[in-house]
């Protein structure tokens, strides 16, 4: 990937994400855009967004921003100057998820082996 698509993705990210905060904070609290990914011509883009909240929300705020996918372009067009702005769309962004998931699977091992990795307590000593 050039230097030139990796700096038009984290510009589409970092943008994006402002513009989601300023315009559409109600409709928007919940959605995190974790990475951007354009094509080396710029002209088609992936959004990965990240939504905190259970299965449903996830997908109301998907097609949320689905719908205003549109808008949020021309948005975009006027904030950033690129010769073609590209058309995005949005998919969820299961990394999180599958990394709780481990996290949890971790610490559920973890908990199995500490009882059996203490040492037995030595017997106190007899008091005089």
């Amino acid at each position: 990937m050039s230097t030139r698509t990796l700096r038009v993705n984290e510009l589409l990210q970092r943008e994006l994400s402002n513009l989601l905060r300023r315009k559409y904070n109600n409709d928007a609290a919940a959605v995190t855009i974790t990475g951007v990914e354009v094509t080396p011509d710029v002209r088609q883009g992936k959004v990965f967004v990240a939504i905190t909240g259970d299965d449903e929300l996830a997908a109301d705020r998907l097609r949320w921003l689905r719908k205003h996918a549109q808008e949020l372009r021309f948005a975009l067009g006027e904030i950033i100057i690129l010769k073609h702005m590209p058309v995005l769309t949005y998919e969820l962004d299961l990394a999180t998820d599958r990394g709780n998931r481990i996290l949890g699977l971790l610490d559920e091992i973890a908990a199995k082996e500490k009882p059996a990795a203490t040492p037995p307590k030595p017997p106190a000593p007899d008091a005089p």
